[in-house]
Order: C-alpha cells, then structure tokens, then sequence
C-alpha cells in the first residue's frame, strides 16, 4: 500500500514522542498532521515551539481525521496495544514505540489485523538502529565477523523514581532493546526461550506485578537450531550504569560492548598474536545513510526545550543516534509499499520472547516455544 506523496503523520504521546517532532518535520518525504496529548499545556506548548496548529487530547479525534496516514504511538506501555488496535481497524500505519504490547494475545491480534488489512506496523525498536548496531550488522554482511557463532545482549537501567506502571515491572516484560539486537544481527526469529530469575527486589515492588526478581537471564533458541543468545535484565535494586550492550561473536571476529558507557568498543581478532587480538575501535556514524535535512539528529538533542527531554533519552545517551534511522525506515517503507522493519510479526517475535521468558523464570526455567504467528 504505497504513498507516493508525503506520509502524514499524527505524534501521539509527547514525553519521549516530542523528541521526534523535528525529525518528522525535516524529513522530506513526512509531514506532521497533528499532535495528541492529554496535557492540554503541554500540548500547546510544544505545538506553539514547533508552529503546529493542528493538536488534540483526544486519540478518537485522530483516528478519525482523514488527513492522517499514520500515528506514531509514545505512551504509556499498558496503552500500546489498544492504541495499535484502533489505528489499525481505523485504517491508519501504525508506528509504536516499544514494547509491542504486554500479552501474547494482543501481539497476535495486531499481526492479524496487518495481514488482513495490508497496513504496516513497525515497533520503533531503537537499538536495531543505533550507531553501535549498525556498525556489528555492516562486519555482519560484508562477511568481515565470519560466520556469527554467538550473540548477547543486556538492558540494564535503574527504574527507581519512575511513574506509574514501571515500579515492580518484571525484567523480561520490557526486553526489546536485548532482544531485538539479537534476533536482527543474524536476521532470524526466536523459536525458543527458556528464563531463570536471580535476586529479589524489595516488597512494596514485587506487589505490584508479582515479580521477585531483581534480575532476568533467558536463552533463546533461534530457527534453524544453529544459533543462540543470551539476554538479562535488572530494572530495580541492582547496581549498575545505564547499560544497553551487545556482543557479537564470530569466526573472524568479534565485537564486544564497553563495560562503561561511552568507551569505544573492542573488536577481537583471530587467528592473531594475544598482544593484537583486542583494538578498541571508535563507532562511526551513519547519518550519511539519511536524507540531508534530518542527518544531525543522530548526534544532537532534538528540541530546546531542555525542560522537556524524555529521562529515556538522557539516561540512554541519546539512544545511539537511532531516532532519525527509525523515521526514516518508515516513513520509506510506506511511500515504496514494502514492510518497514521490524515489521508487524518481527515485532511480535521480539515482544513475545520477553513476555514468555518471565514466564518460564515464574516456572522455574521452563522451555517454551514462541507461537506461530511470531514466526516465518
């Protein structure tokens, strides 16, 4: 279902959504249509920053403006589905930051209204599409790693002092931004996942979800049987820096994540002397890969209003220049009529391998298989 002209887009949600009102507006091919949120001052606030006249609290209001190709979704994690639902039985593309949803019944329902329908859903997955990720995929495909014999991958942050739903969330529930690298790196679907728990957060967490661990750890079987990852979690009560990591090994080589944040990688060599095996090597960037006008979003704040800044971005460096990557896959992938990636089913695989390791660490690493739908 192509869109020869440029994709109108609604921005709904303008916490951490705002970051990406200029990237919309820069990007050639892309125009805002309106805003949504539920705060009315901070709605006017930035509509007037950023001179857009168009704005609503009221999400039915978008969904029924026919000047709206697609909406973007930036809310709350327990609003994602629903909000995914009705854009697509409204007939709108839907964009949605992570995660998908937070059942595998609700995945499963919107894979089916994308295949029923023909409109495209992407997950904005923004590790898939950081600097360091895209660095790891390039030694991928230009067979400078070899052939990928293991991958892992951690998403560690300390939750505390976060609103509304996140305090007590389980590890695993929130696992994309580990997930996803792994299952993007070597382009394959997790078949599946076997979880263990360690640690307990305190008591007035666990009663919120039912979730003792301080720390998740799953293993994932990939299709094909050949390859597997292993990915852990912490959210509360665990001592750690903010830490989204990969590592990436394979026959000719191998790229490991810092330990500290914003030291360079380590590039493992083999087949060479132990004194030359590790180089640290500094991640370029890949703005070149953008059109012109939105290339200094992968190195730069977003917007001035520094009072508005998403604690995510500031506390995930900036998610790895990723944002103005993300717009721009779907914004092409709507205007060439081809799926935006992840797409729809992809999205499902790396949601569904978070919400059924939770399970399996409640029954005590159990091995479960991720359903039908999730896979090719």
């Amino acid at each position: 279902m192509a869109t020869p002209r440029p994709v109108r887009v609604a921005l709904v949600g303008l916490g951490f959504g705002a970051e990406f009102i200029p990237i919309y507006q820069g990007h050639p091919n892309a125009e805002i249509a309106v805003l949504c949120q539920r705060n009315r001052a901070k709605l006017d606030a930035l509509g007037d920053a950023f001179a857009i006249l168009h704005r609503t609290t009221d999400f039915a209001e978008v969904l029924n403006n026919p000047e709206v190709d697609a909406v973007h979704i930036n809310t709350p994690i327990p609003d994602h589905a629903a909000q995914s639902i009705a854009a697509l039985e409204a007939g709108k593309h839907v964009a949605c930051t992570v995660p998908m949803a937070t059942s595998v019944e609700d995945c499963k329902r919107i894979v089916a209204l994308c295949e029923s329908t023909g409109l495209s859903y992407m997950m904005m997955e923004t590790v898939v599409y950081s600097r360091e990720f895209l660095f790891m995929k390039q030694m991928v495909d230009s067979g400078d790693l070899g052939q990928i014999q293991f991958v892992q991958a951690s998403h560690q942050q300390d939750m505390d002092g976060w609103p509304e739903y996140w305090p007590g969330l389980p590890p695993m529930h929130y696992a994309t931004h580990c997930v996803g690298p792994c299952l993007a790196l070597p382009r394959l679907d997790a078949a599946t996942v076997s979880c263990f728990g360690s640690g307990r957060i305190r008591e007035d967490l666990i009663e919120h979800y039912g979730s003792p661990f301080a720390v998740e750890t799953a293993h994932i079987g990939m299709d094909g049987g050949a390859l597997s990852a292993r990915v852990y979690r912490s959210l509360f009560d665990t001592a750690r820096q903010y830490r989204e990591s990969i590592d990436v090994y394979g026959s000719k080589k191998a790229v490991e994540w810092p330990l500290i944040e914003g030291e360079p990688l380590v590039v493992h060599t083999a087949k060479k002397s132990e004194a030359e095996i590790p180089e640290r090597v500094e991640c370029p960037d890949y703005a070149e890969r953008l059109p012109e006008a939105v290339r200094r979003f992968t190195t730069q704040g977003l917007y001035d209003l520094a009072e508005n800044t998403h604690l995510s971005f500031t506390q995930g460096g900036g998610h790895g220049g990723s944002h103005p990557h993300l717009v721009h896959e779907f914004v092409t992938a709507l205007q060439e009529g081809r799926a935006p990636y992840p797409n729809a089913r992809q999205s499902a695989n790396w949601t569904c391998v978070g919400i059924l390791a939770h399970q399996s660490a409640m029954a005590g690493g159990q091995l479960i298989e991720l359903p039908g739908f999730t896979r090719s």
